[in-house]
């Protein structure tokens, strides 16, 4: 997953605590520094990066090698910035490596320390001409995550789409605090899924008794058109639509999706499915809207109430998927042209979009194997 780092060093603590509190508000939780860290540990639940022992991610690289202050050996395993990350690793310390790019040697330098180090942060003074490529190249086999320090959302956003691989993230030092939250969206943005929704022909349509169904609340707004991806099968989830229309029977609610009965699969982040029984408060889930864009969205509460379920079954190119809802005139679905449809209007022949997975579900991840589900 794409992520962004904050660093605000060589401002006065009051700038520097109005720029570290807009990225926490931010969604960026990791924080570079050098010289205010007593202070910083005290501004939230942050992750800390310095040269200091009571850091969660100890950097190594500034005033040595890494950033010019001392020349690099002709031999790099005679490297001071390697020995010192050797030793941390050993240690068991998290260890972040920063080099910035002004040499060939230097570059070499961090492909040597990408090999050791978890996190190499790479400064360059123009991206557009720095080899980056080359050493997410060298290192895409190692372990290793890779952080473009950049000033501004457009060298964000050159270091996280524009080059062929992309950083896996971003340290932003900004002149300018509205810089923070763009740089925030556009991470989320990079970061989001997207998943191929087709529309499928509704073939069934019946009562079927009672059941445990769950009601998923989150900590996040959804618009019209968005829901969550459910469905009995984990190879053909419908869209069903949040609560986010008004009802003569209730007021909106959101921030909410009647998802359906306990046993049924929901997507979350990493294409990966989860029953609902299992969802509970924190967790992620991912909403999804009418073209199949989507968002990580925090679960706030989860409701499992006995109430009376309705099948749908619909069909897309010989291919049949099931799932159960809960038979109130609040569900919705989403036809072929973005508007929700209620369950308590579905029909057969009616078109409703759904994601058509071709891969089979091992504990909720994607596999290469055969089976049939019923």
């Amino acid at each position: 997953m794409k992520f962004a780092w904050i660093m605000a060093e060589g401002k006065v603590w009051d700038i520097k605590k109005q720029f570290i509190t807009t990225a926490l508000e931010s969604g960026i939780e990791y924080v570079v520094d050098f010289s205010d860290v007593d202070k910083i540990k005290k501004l939230g639940n942050l992750s800390l990066v310095s040269d200091t022992d009571d850091a969660d991610i100890f950097m190594v690289g500034r005033n040595s090698e890494g950033d010019g202050t001392n020349l690099i050996p002709n031999d790099l395993s005679k490297s001071k910035d390697l020995e010192k990350v050797s030793n941390l690793k050993r240690e068991g310390k998290t260890v972040a490596a920063y080099v910035e790019i002004s040499s060939k040697k230097h570059e070499e330098l961090a492909s040597k320390l990408g090999k050791v180090a978890d996190y190499l942060v790479l400064l360059g003074k123009d991206w557009t001409v720095i080899p980056l490529e080359n050493i997410i190249a060298e290192l895409q086999d190692e372990d290793v995550k890779i952080i473009a320090a950049v000033n501004n959302f457009d060298e964000a956003k050159l270091a996280l789409e524009t080059l062929e691989y992309g950083t896996d993230g971003v340290l932003i030092a900004p002149d300018d605090i509205s810089q923070i939250k763009k740089v925030a969206d556009l991470v989320e943005s990079v970061d989001s899924e997207s998943y191929e929704l087709v529309p499928a022909t509704i073939t069934r349509v019946e009562p079927v008794g009672s059941g445990d169904r769950v009601c998923v609340d989150t900590c996040s707004i959804m618009n019209v058109g968005e829901g969550m991806l459910v469905g009995s099968y984990s190879k053909g989830l419908f869209l069903v639509h949040s609560e986010s229309l008004e009802s003569e029977y209730v007021a909106s609610r959101p921030f909410r999706v009647n998802a359906g009965p306990v046993h049924a699969y929901v997507m979350t982040p990493g294409n990966k499915t989860r029953y609902l029984s299992e969802i509970e408060t924190g967790d992620e889930v991912l909403t999804v809207d009418k073209s199949g864009n989507t968002k990580t969205t925090v679960v706030g509460r989860v409701k499992i109430e006995k109430r009376p379920l309705m099948l749908v079954e619909a069909e897309y190119d010989g291919f049949t998927i099931r799932t159960l809802l809960q038979n109130a005139e609040t569900i919705r679905l989403v036809e072929d042209n973005g508007n929700p449809l209620s369950v308590a209007e579905l029909k057969i022949g009616d078109k409703v979009m759904v994601y058509l997975d071709k891969s089979a579900r091992h504990f909720g991840m994607a596999i290469e194997e055969t089976i049939i589900e019923k």
